[in-house]
């Protein structure tokens, strides 16, 4: 990552199948992107359980990619970062069945009344790892 920050003068588009930390270039600190599928398959995959999709099309992986860049700020692409912060990984995976979900609606594919608030239902299904503390016996 800092090779490509520094040999581009920070003008690099960067996305990493692995981590990388932030970048110093003359100043200005850039936040390499991790372009896996840590952002697309989660929403995916959620969008398919709470529709109780039957098969996933390419218009719902395409629906997918939209609802992620449009959840791309300004922000992040100043400081040179392709995707939201992982740290708001179940806003945009959320946001992401959703996007999913309305276009198996079109097709006809989901399998389930959803309501009329979506993201609630999404949110509903979606698995909270909340763990219970141990006492010592």
């Amino acid at each position: 990552a800092e090779e490509a920050f520094g040999w581009s003068h920070g003008s690099v588009l960067f996305a990493s199948g692995s981590p990388f930390g932030p970048v110093t270039i003359k100043g200005k600190t850039y936040v390499p992107g991790q372009g896996n599928n840590a952002y697309i398959f989660p929403g995916v995959g959620l969008g398919v359980v709470a529709g109780r999709i039957k098969h996933v099309t390419e218009g719902m992986l395409r629906a997918a990619a939209h609802a992620l860049a449009d959840q791309v700020t300004d922000e992040d692409m100043a400081s040179g970062c392709l995707y939201p912060p992982l740290s708001k990984i179940r806003h945009v995976s959320s946001k992401i069945a959703v996007a999913v979900l309305k276009e198996a609606q079109e097709k006809g594919l989901v399998t389930v009344d959803l309501g009329s608030d979506t993201l609630a239902n999404v949110q509903k299904v979606m698995y909270n790892p909340v763990y219970t503390d141990l006492a010592r016996l």
